[in-house]
């Protein structure tokens, strides 16, 4: 049976490999399973070997780390300072609360780094850098480059990491036994983010048509748009995660099946681009 630790204090050493270790993997370990787990598993498993001495527990937080983890790698540094922190302060006990902290937060972290870093931040040092290229200064661009690379790792990367960490650390002093409660309100968040996604990254619409006499009924807009908006990607997107819950279906399989049926569909008309 899984039990609590021991109360484990990581040293400084322990928190800087940690920082390290998934600034240098990033999104290098990634596949379709569970995206960017991989570099959380291989940053936080040395630490994590510390807090936890008996295998069993281990193998636990390393399983559950593994689990679905997508975010921009950025804001991912938060994360995975505040599932530190909360691990090594409560142990097994707080398997459950990091996931849900996890799947509660990527989803709008991912949204904030993406638009923030990679969209508006890269397009205006790449302007920058650009126009000073064209106008021959061969210097400028790259240590232009080197300049913003330091800024991002010690002026935001870091600061994040250890903003986590201590994040994580009050959220157990805190809440304490109240845990459970903050567990659920994490979950019903996460569930509300990947709830929202659906409508607005699943794009699916039929183009099929009902006849009677001269009046004309279609499908989508005059019966399945005036039941539930958005009813078709919530269908397909339930059936994708019933099959997922088979171990006879892998994630490639479902993308294979996807296409197939994209295919077929849209070119008996069954199927439509979305307008």
């Amino acid at each position: 049976m899984i039990t609590m630790n021991e109360p484990v204090k990581l040293t400084k050493r322990d928190k800087e490999k940690v920082f390290w270790r998934y600034t240098i993997v990033a999104n290098s370990l990634f596949n379709y399973a569970s995206m960017e787990a991989p570099s959380l598993v291989y940053a936080l498993s040395p630490a994590l070997r510390t807090i936890y001495k008996d295998n069993k527990e281990y193998k636990a937080s390393l399983k559950n780390q593994f689990k679905y983890f997508n975010t921009t790698p950025i804001m991912a540094e938060s994360l995975i300072g505040a599932s530190l922190a909360m691990e090594e302060k409560d142990g097994t006990k707080a398997l459950e609360p990091v996931q849900s902290l996890k799947t509660s937060l990527m989803g709008p972290f991912a949204g904030i780094g993406d638009s923030v870093f990679n969209v508006m931040m890269n397009t205006i040092i790449g302007s920058i850098t650009g126009s000073l290229a064209l106008s021959g200064n061969l210097v400028a661009p790259p240590l232009i480059g080197f300049v913003w690379a330091m800024i991002m790792l010690f002026g935001v990367k870091r600061p994040l990491f250890y903003g986590g960490y201590n994040s994580g650390i009050a959220i157990v002093e805190r809440f304490g036994d109240q845990l459970s409660r903050l567990t659920d309100a994490a979950s019903v968040l996460g569930i509300t983010v990947v709830g929202s996604l659906i409508p607005t990254v699943i794009k699916l619409e039929t183009g099929l048509q009902m006849k009677t006499g001269k009046v004309v009924t279609h499908v989508q807009a005059d019966m399945l748009d005036k039941i539930m908006p958005a009813l078709l990607p919530l269908v397909v997107t339930f059936a994708i995660y019933k099959l997922l819950d088979n171990k006879k279906w892998t994630p490639t399989k479902c993308i294979f099946l996807v296409i197939a049926l994209s295919l077929v569909c849209a070119f008996f008309g069954i199927l439509t681009v979305p307008k």
